[in-house]
């Protein structure tokens, strides 16, 4: 079969950029990655991401039986891969530029990583445009580092340069932090769900959105979910998050809020089983549904 080499391998009809509602802009970078390097049972590592996604995603039955729709035919276009260099600075400021482009075609924009530190960008893209976009994060780590590993645009710097401008910002699913962290998040009185609080419960979710202004953008690190589903990540943490209560948490924020864009970062394909790729790609094909469901 002559599947296209898209989200989704969609054919024409649903994947003209033109007439597509959503567009996939896939990230392939992974410059401040600090673990998993070189070991031989991961040869690929989070700048793979993005071709795992998509690759995975070709597979993916496109009728949702939860939602009794089929997302595709929202349309979905995805875009060429981000050309990207060693710097994360630099490459969060070509992300910015080029999800601003699309934004202004009224388009929603899907940003496949690659690793955490991207996400600033597609944030400063949303905030250009909507100047009071709020922030989900799912995530095992709170990511608040002031700087590490001689940079502050650090994967693990990443929440710390959003919470600089977002007003209101909600973690969700943490469970590693450094102890200066965790001072930080005391002393800022963070919104922080942490993983050990709410795992099998559901009474936060309506705490957490109240956290939220109208517009929102979720920001997904794959490890956010327990090690059991998606195992293939840089920073692997036990003890993470089911993966029908992170829909659940999800379909909400959707339903409840508008939900101006998404990313998905952090997945590390594992050349010996595509079980994570394929999670990741129904995960992202999934928040679609719930985007334009009606």
């Amino acid at each position: 079969m002559n599947i296209p080499n898209n989200f989704c391998g969609l054919g024409k009809e649903f994947s003209e950029y033109n007439t597509s509602k959503v567009v996939i802009l896939p990230v392939p970078y992974d410059g401040t990655r600090t673990w998993i390097i070189g070991k031989k049972w991961l040869k690929n590592d989070a700048s793979k991401g993005p071709e795992g996604i998509i690759e995975a995603s070709k597979n993916l039955e496109l009728f949702d039986i939860e939602l009794n729709t089929t997302p595709a035919e929202n349309g979905i276009h995805t875009l060429p891969y981000l050309e990207v260099t060693k710097d994360p600075e630099t490459v969060i400021n070509k992300v910015k530029l080029e999800a601003s482009k699309h934004l202004t075609q009224n388009k929603f924009v899907v940003m496949l990583g690659g690793e955490h530190s991207i996400s600033y960008g597609l944030y400063l893209a949303l905030r250009e445009k909507y100047k009071d976009v709020s922030v989900v994060q799912i995530d095992a780590h709170s990511d608040l580092r002031e700087s590490f590993d001689g940079t502050k645009f650090s994967h693990a710097s990443v929440m710390a340069r959003i919470r600089e401008t977002a007003k209101q910002v909600v973690q969700v699913g943490i469970r590693s932090m450094s102890e200066e962290e965790a001072e930080i998040i005391k002393k800022k009185k963070y919104d922080i769900f942490y993983a050990h609080t709410i795992y099998n419960k559901k009474d936060w979710i309506d705490k957490a959105l109240s956290k939220l202004g109208k517009h929102v953008f979720v920001t997904i690190d794959i490890d956010g979910f327990d090690i059991s589903t998606i195992p293939a990540t840089g920073t692997p943490e036990p003890g993470g998050l089911d993966w029908y209560l992170v829909l659940d948490f999800l379909k909400h924020v959707f339903s409840k809020k508008q939900v101006v864009g998404f990313d998905v970062v952090e997945l590390a394909p594992n050349e010996y089983s595509t079980a994570a790729d394929f999670a990741a790609a129904k995960l992202i094909y999934k928040l679609i549904g719930y985007k334009f469901y009606k």
